[in-house]
């Protein structure tokens, strides 16, 4: 029999933070909840407080085993990679009272365990968060399917590790 897991999936942004909760069911893994923390202002430490907040919150309602969250990756603009990872912090440091296990992400891991195509578009990652998650909502934004999809994405990852330490590898 397998136990309850409950994974909480992050994609975080200093703006929006979409967020999913999956939890397992036998060999299914259903939809609990998602939606998105967002930060209003310019005062970047002030909308870092309302991640860091919400996130506790997320942690305090669902009890999540595990948090599966984006690693940082850098593109054109550094700035932005700095928020995104102070973004990352915030929810990060919030999982520390709870002692929830933490697993980081790339984006094309996430894309390739997901979609099958580490370069896939947002549109294919989202219709198969749908395919996937018993109980998904039809309209996903772009970020709450982001979220779930880095929780799927932890749901496979774990399940090869399984199958890897009862074969003996």
């Amino acid at each position: 029999m397998t136990s309850r897991i409950c994974i909480l999936g992050i994609d975080p942004g200093s703006r929006v933070t979409g967020f999913g909760v999956i939890v397992q069911d036998g060999r299914r893994w259903l939809h609990v909840d998602s939606g998105v923390i967002r930060t209003k202002g310019s005062d970047f430490h002030a909308r870092l407080r309302t991640i860091h907040a919400a996130a506790a919150d997320l942690f305090i309602q669902h009890e999540p085993d595990e948090l599966a969250i984006e690693s940082v990756f850098v593109s054109a603009n550094a700035s932005s990679a700095l928020k995104l990872g102070a973004a990352r912090s915030a929810v990060l440091c919030a999982s520390f009272a709870f002692g929830t296990e933490i697993h980081e992400y790339a984006p094309r891991a996430i894309k390739q365990a997901i979609a099958g195509n580490g370069a896939a578009d947002k549109a294919a990652v989202q219709q198969m968060v749908r395919l996937q998650l018993t109980g998904a909502p039809k309209n996903l934004p772009h970020d709450v399917s982001d979220a779930l999809a880095i929780a799927l994405c932890h749901a496979h990852s774990r399940r090869v590790r399984q199958v890897a330490s009862e074969v003996g590898a």
